[in-house]
């Protein structure tokens, strides 16, 4: 407990190998709470920083915490072909207010292999016209992957932006059968 008599959010964290470079999963005893690309040592440091910050908390190493057992291993069997939807407790606290909502409906209404336009999803949460706020929100996933930004496109057909790079963006549609498979 702290000075004032509450507990302590406990944050728990390991990198995951995958087709994409490793991933930082961050969970709290409420779910999965942050998602990170590209987890060198550096970016590790950095995103660990802000979730400290962000949470009030230092969170700690614990590759074996059942509060990721479940997201390691959902996350392996997505990269292996074998799993099309994540089915995770999710901490929504990094995120708020319209990002939070447009994420929400990202998550649960567009599945695996399908992809939707910025203002199609801006209009499927009530706000037609507001394409730009929809790509600031995926911009501010802290769940990305999970949460599938990466589903997120342009209505001209141009794939977009993505927070992971491009070349991420492009293999994640690869695996979903989006896009053909990038060539390097």
């Amino acid at each position: 407990m702290d000075s004032h008599g509450q507990y302590e959010q406990r944050v728990v964290w390991t990198v995951v190998a995958t087709d994409i470079g490793p991933l930082l999963l961050a969970a709290t005893g409420t779910g999965l709470v942050n998602v990170v690309f590209h987890a060198t040592d550096a970016v590790r440091d950095k995103s660990l920083g802000r979730l400290a910050e962000r949470l009030g908390t230092t969170p700690v190493e614990a590759p074996g915490s059942p509060l990721l057992a479940e997201a390691i291993r959902q996350v392996e069997a997505y990269f292996a072909g074998e799993r099309r939807a994540f089915e995770l407790p999710l901490d929504w606290s990094l995120s708020s207010g319209f990002n939070r909502q447009v994420l929400r409906e990202l998550a649960s209404a567009v599945p695996f292999g399908a992809v939707v336009g910025y203002g199609d999803l801006a209009s499927r949460v009530g706000q037609p016209g507001a394409a730009q706020a929809v790509g600031v929100a995926m911009g501010s996933n802290p769940l990305p992957v999970i949460v599938p930004c990466h589903r997120v496109v342009e209505s001209d057909g141009g794939i977009g932006g993505f927070g992971g790079g491009l070349e991420t963006k492009r293999k994640l549609l690869a695996l979903e059968g989006v896009l053909p498979e990038p060539l390097f």
